[in-house]
């Protein structure tokens, strides 16, 4: 099998196995417009924390399920609201500091942006305003461009540190620009997410390079 070939099956096997972006594992339909894009956010700055990713996702799930899908009812909850959900994900290491960072960042969004991201977007670079958002440090921005290069594609291709270290896992190119062309553009969220899963996930390398 050529390079080629082996590429287009590892790709495939991924998609397979791994390709739900944890946007949508979250419950999060991912458009350009403001309560998806805050929603990302809020699981953005939960995946950041050194906890598992499914309970980063469970955690958002609830905090949703709460009502919390946006600025302004997040900022109009109550502090022990916020830890109760997040508590009911599972969220309980860091829930008390995550639900305060949680308020300000809502008020902040609020403040800023009138609860729009989209302006964020407008008023200059992403990278660098979305640091100034309270919980969201490096990791949380790599999270939130990787998800969104789907609906903001100037930022595409965006495969972040972990990305990389998984397409090392799977025997696949390890840069961006390489990584873009093994699938549409739609796709590269995916294929984003699929790498982080096996670059956190020994056995699920295994099984996509078994599979492929």
């Amino acid at each position: 099998m050529g390079e080629k070939e082996k590429n287009t099956s590892v790709v495939r096997s991924l998609l397979d196995q791994q390709g739900t972006t944890y946007a949508a594992e979250a419950g999060i339909t991912l458009r350009n417009t403001p309560g998806p894009l805050y929603q990302l956010l809020v699981l953005a700055h939960l995946l950041s924390a050194r906890i598992k990713a499914d309970i980063a996702v469970a955690s958002a799930r609830a905090l949703f399920d709460a009502g919390m899908r946006d600025p302004r009812t997040m900022a109009d909850a109550t502090w022990q609201q916020r830890v109760d959900a997040l508590g009911e994900g599972g969220y309980r290491r860091y829930d008390e500091r995550t639900a305060t960072q949680l308020g300000e960042a809502a008020e902040l969004v609020r403040r800023e942006y009138q609860g729009d991201l989209r302006r964020m977007r407008e008023a200059g670079d992403p990278r660098k305003l979305l640091r100034e958002i309270t919980g969201i440090g490096p990791a949380g921005v790599d999270i939130f461009l990787r998800e969104a290069q789907g609906v903001w594609p100037e930022f595409a291709p965006y495969f972040d540190r972990k990305a990389l270290e998984g397409a090392e896992r799977v025997g696949l190119p390890k840069t961006a620009a390489s990584l873009e062309k093994l699938v549409p553009g739609k796709d590269l969220p995916r294929l984003a997410a699929a790498l982080v899963r096996v670059a956190l996930h020994g056995d699920a390398a295994q099984e996509v390079r078994a599979a492929a």
